[in-house]
């Protein structure tokens, strides 16, 4: 999408959920693990995104910078169910305040979102 005029694009925002359209209040914000969806008009296409950050500029043009971008009919719902679980288990035997258990804590954070986006729930 770059330098490409869309409709909307739609943002999981740590501050909640929001729809960027034309004209749109200058913005910068974080993302949460989410769906991120672009609509062109004619279709929507939706991305499943770890983190990051979003700038929308004065002109509504948006700067999407995420941790990490998939397709999201690349998603195996199954292989993110196998992963959410293992790291549920990690967090479990973790202790608590520890460096593993900050890491367990964003992945079933990441892990629940990539199953619930993948389940289309």
């Amino acid at each position: 999408f770059n330098d490409a005029p869309v409709e909307q694009v739609n943002i999981p925002s740590s501050d909640g959920d929001f729809g960027v359209l034309p004209n749109h209040v200058p913005v910068i914000t974080t993302m949460k693990p989410g769906v991120l969806s672009v609509l062109d008009g004619k279709t929507e296409q939706k991305f499943f995104v770890s983190s990051g950050t979003v700038t929308i500029n004065s002109d509504s043009s948006v700067q999407i910078i995420a941790e990490e971008a998939q397709p999201l009919e690349n998603i195996d719902a199954a292989l993110a169910r196998s992963s959410l679980d293992s790291w549920t288990a990690k967090a479990s035997a973790a202790a608590a305040d520890s460096v593993e258990q900050v890491e367990a804590d964003i992945a079933v954070e990441v892990f629940s979102a990539m199953v619930k986006a993948a389940e289309g729930n």
